[in-house]
């Protein structure tokens, strides 16, 4: 504590700066601009995604780079909102939460109603109402590691490719101003739905804007899950 005291009063001593300020100025300030763009947080949710299918926690490898950007964007937009000021970013942590993790990574809740449609496998089925209540407060380890998702190249490509589709209908539906920015910081385990009402103060056209992400991402994995019964079907061909 003396040695990093020390250190930060001779940095303000000498360029009248705090060191907070000058590695936000250097560091988090450009970082925050490239995130802010729809490019920026895609790829970030696509390296995430990609840790998860070889069987790592993606949201914990991308949260040290993550979290103090997407919290500075919604500690800010909360602020101007506050201030009846325009309410200056699109993507803040409740940006990701509602409309890229609806029922955890992957926006899975999409694969747990598709699974209910119309898988034919009774371990699926079994898995999927087993996950259904967490997955409902966007809890999916049960799961990605039940069905597996990890290593498996059938659902590995909707759980890549969804999220990034449904976070680009809700980036423009921002920009068009059709749905609103998010003002409150709400927790991520909050239902979707909610999530979206709660985060931009009571704004429904966020809330329709996610029924149509959650509806997109059912039709995304329903294809997959289908797949998944033909493997099932191979599978026991191989053995008899």
């Amino acid at each position: 504590i003396t040695l990093s005291a020390t250190f930060g009063f001779i940095i303000h001593f000498v360029t009248g700066m705090y060191a907070s300020q000058i590695i936000y100025s250097l560091v988090q300030k450009p970082l925050e601009g490239l995130i802010q763009g729809l490019p920026g947080i895609l790829l970030l949710m696509f390296v995430a995604q990609v840790f998860w299918v070889v069987g790592i926690h993606g949201m914990q490898m991308v949260k040290p780079i993550r979290e103090p950007l997407l919290l500075a964007a919604i500690a800010a937009n909360t602020a101007a909102f506050q201030a009846g000021e325009a309410v200056p970013n699109i993507v803040t942590m409740p940006y990701w939460d509602i409309y890229m993790t609806f029922g955890g990574s992957g926006a899975t809740l999409g694969l747990l109603i598709s699974i209910f449609l119309v898988s034919k496998r009774a371990d699926y089925r079994k898995i999927a109402k087993m996950s259904f209540i967490p997955g409902l407060f966007n809890i999916n380890e049960p799961l990605i590691y039940g069905l597996p998702i990890m290593l498996n190249p059938i659902l590995a490509i909707p759980f890549i490719i969804t999220p990034l589709i449904t976070g680009t209908i809700g980036y423009f539906a921002i920009s068009l101003g059709f749905a609103a920015r998010s003002v409150v910081m709400v927790p991520w385990p909050v239902p979707a739905i909610i999530n979206g009402y709660l985060s931009t103060a009571g704004d429904l056209g966020t809330v329709f804007t996610q029924i149509v992400c959650i509806i997109v991402s059912i039709l995304i994995y329903l294809p997959f899950v289908k797949a998944a019964n033909r493997s099932m079907v191979n599978e026991a061909e191989a053995l008899n």
